[in-house]
């Protein structure tokens, strides 16, 4: 994390607010377009509508992830996979909330750009001059919502340095207008603030007219970014996101009560109080228009539909630089195969993945072409988002318990309070499946790697063979002196998985001695150890043999990219600058050495591959047969790893986890 925005700056709550609120602060755009949905607008539906939203924001997003959650924090970092880094070790099983978590938040996040840019661009519905050009669903429309996310997603391989400073304030400008806007209608009619009683939610909910509890689905989407809101935790800091909420719930509370105070006061409805009974009876209703764009002056619907676009892509952009973090981190915790990393720029922290960037881009572009406008896509969004906010709820209950070890009384009523919430949105957006079918082929996919990529590491891992190294020091030295064999390499490294300083695999020990011998001048082992904190960079040296039998041990965060080749190098330095390493073994190795040429470093890569000879249970063999298929298609070692082709070789042996026994094959003839 940035050290600057440990402390609570206004430069540091500018930035907060240009990259971590972003996705939740666009959802006025279409929150009450989805809780009206095709019903009337009646008082009853309003005020319980806003009063619903009030409470939401406060219980889900205040309370659990704003004042609770984040104080979750790894080393300053958020996230599912940095809460399970806290808490694994208290249970086995606890990979699986993490991954189902980081499946979902990653599938719901192929709609929140398109719903949230198609809901700016349909604003243009209201221009005068652009009504019937600009018209949900058609083609103009989709091609330009479609064309938006396409540049997003192009300029992702660039980085957001250059633009990246205008975040904050465009959105600064973007929560000070809907404030603005809100407010206004909200002194035309204060009475909507009445709404803030939990009796108007609760009677809306027992509603079954207007749906009922289901339309908690709809209320849903006010919070939905509340969990990418803990991911980005990472970027400006718990004080700077705790802060600047303040401002950012004002906001969003102020518009949501100012549309609710428009529908009531506006001129395209008759509404009528009858003082004897209490109730609102609605002669007439309009429910086409989205309250968002129309509470807005016509003058000022052209420049709030241009802030309303640049505020959407601005989300988007921070929500696909969350979705790069999270894959990177399922890497580095063995969840996710190996794939392309880049660094578009200096900043730390930011990078490029651009797998998921187009995987992401079609899924989004896909969406737009199934839904076609935002009216349809609320009716499918927010299903995943819950089940990660249940998983995060899991995984947090740990986090109280054995981390924080609070009161188990405490806990019990805050485990109570938000299953109970949690579990309501749950089962209202339940519905929402039949409508959600792509979501749930992208998801499952998801889920499905993430769980055949680490169920298949364990069970593999189960059958390294380990020996003492010490015990082969002789042989070591004996074919390293032996100059009648051809050297192989002057230094020759291998990557192993021992954290024993003193046990190496069998197979490492295999392929240096046996079959053609591999002789060198200085054997070396890397050893890479991810650290539950994110940016740690360190490294140890072992002299097993001196100038013969060197360990190294690199210690790094689990959002460092392991480039070995680049990070040997500067050791070997540092070894010679300190007269550890003599790296000249001969006169022309000297001359080298003179000139900053080290001597030939050759990686030996062990690539296993799945031996005709195992017979497994149906499960493991799924796993196994799924993991070197998808291996198949995953980014080399040598790429993964950041060793150059020239200087790498690949050696393949079998892998024998289950060998066959008892073969009935049985001798005929003489003996």
């Amino acid at each position: 994390m940035n050290p600057n925005l440990k402390k609570v700056t206004a430069a540091g709550l500018l930035v907060t607010i240009g990259i971590i609120f972003g996705d939740i602060g666009t959802s006025p755009l279409y929150v009450f377009s989805a809780i009206i949905g095709s019903n009337k607008i009646e008082p009853a539906l309003v005020y319980g509508g806003v009063s619903c939203v009030f409470w939401t924001l406060t219980l889900q997003t205040t309370f659990k992830y704003i004042l609770l959650t984040l104080q979750a924090d790894n080393k300053g970092e958020g996230g599912i996979f940095s809460l399970y880094a806290l808490v694994w070790r208290y249970r086995h099983w606890l990979y699986f909330p993490a991954i189902v978590g980081a499946g979902t938040l990653l599938a719901d996040g192929i709609i929140t750009p398109p719903i949230s840019v198609a809901s700016a661009i349909e604003g243009l519905n209201g221009v005068p001059g652009l009504e019937s050009t600009i018209v949900p669903g058609n083609f103009l429309t989709i091609s330009i919502v479609i064309a938006i996310i396409s540049l997003l997603f192009f300029f992702q391989q660039f980085g957001t340095k250059v633009v990246g400073s205008s975040f904050g304030p465009i959105m600064f400008i973007w929560f000070a207008m809907i404030m603005f806007l809100g407010g206004i209608n909200i002194a035309h009619y204060p009475q909507i603030l009445a709404a803030i009683n939990p009796y108007y939610a609760i009677e809306l909910l027992s509603d079954h007219k207007v749906g009922g509890f289901l339309i908690l689905g709809s209320v849903f989407l006010c919070t939905t970014g509340a969990e990418a809101l803990y991911s980005d935790l990472g970027h400006c800091g718990k004080k700077n996101i705790q802060v600047s909420w303040i401002f950012v719930k004002l906001s969003l509370l102020a518009n949501y009560f100012g549309q609710g105070a428009w529908m009531l006061r506006s001129d395209n409805r008759d509404l009528f109080v009858d003082a004897q009974h209490g109730k609102f009876l609605v002669m007439k209703g309009v429910t086409a228009l989205n309250p968002f764009f129309e509470m807005m002056p016509h003058w000022f619907l052209l420049s709030g539909i241009i802030i309303s676009t640049l505020a959407t892509i601005i989300a988007s952009q921070a929500l696909i630089s969350g979705s790069f973090t999270l894959i990177s981190e399922a890497v580095s915790m063995g969840f996710w195969p190996k794939i392309t990393i880049k660094f578009p720029t200096n900043i730390r922290g930011q990078i490029y993945i651009p797998s998921i960037n187009w995987l992401l881009w079609a899924g989004c572009v896909g969406m737009m072409l199934y839904f076609q406008d935002s009216e349809k896509m609320q009716a499918a969004y927010g299903f995943s988002i819950t089940v990660a906010m249940l998983m995060t709820t899991l995984l947090m209950f740990y986090y109280m318990k054995f981390v924080k070890k609070w009161a188990q009384v405490l806990i019990f009523i805050i485990l109570m309070v938000f299953l109970t919430v949690e579990f309501s949105f749950f089962l209202a957006n339940v519905s929402k499946i039949k409508n959600r079918w792509p979501f749930l082929v992208f998801e499952f996919t998801l889920i499905f790697v993430m769980y055949i990529w680490f169920k298949a590491k364990k069970i593999t891992n189960r059958f390294l063979m380990f020996e003492n190294l010490s015990n082969f020091i002789p042989a070591l030295k004996t074919l390293s002196d032996n100059h009648d064999e051809a050297k192989y390499a002057t230094h020759l490294v291998y990557l192993t998985k021992s954290n024993n300083k003193r046990a190496i695999e069998k197979r490492v020990l295999e392929s240096i001695l046996t079959k053609r011998p591999k002789r060198a001048d200085v054997y070396w082992f890397v050893h890479i150890d991810r650290t539950d904190e994110p940016y740690t960079m360190e490294y140890q040296v072992e002299e097993i043999e001196h100038d013969k039998i060197i360990r190294i041990e690199f210690r790094l965060g689990f959002r460092i990219q392991p480039r070995i080749h680049l990070l040997f190098k500067k050791v070997m330095e540092d070894m010679v600058e300190h007269h550890e390493l003599n790296v000249a073994a001969n006169e022309n190795e000297k001359a080298l050495n003179k000139l900053n040429i080290s001597g030939d470093i050759r990686y030996v890569i062990i690539q296993r591959f799945l031996s005709v000879e195992n017979e497994f249970s149906l499960k493991e063999g799924f796993i196994l047969n799924s993991y070197f298929a998808i291996g198949k298609i995953a980014q080399s070692d040598k790429k993964a790893f950041g060793l150059d082709w020239s200087d790498t070789d690949i050696e393949k042996i079998p892998l024998v986890l289950a060998p066959a026994q008892n073969i009935p094959l049985k001798r005929i003839g003489a003996h």
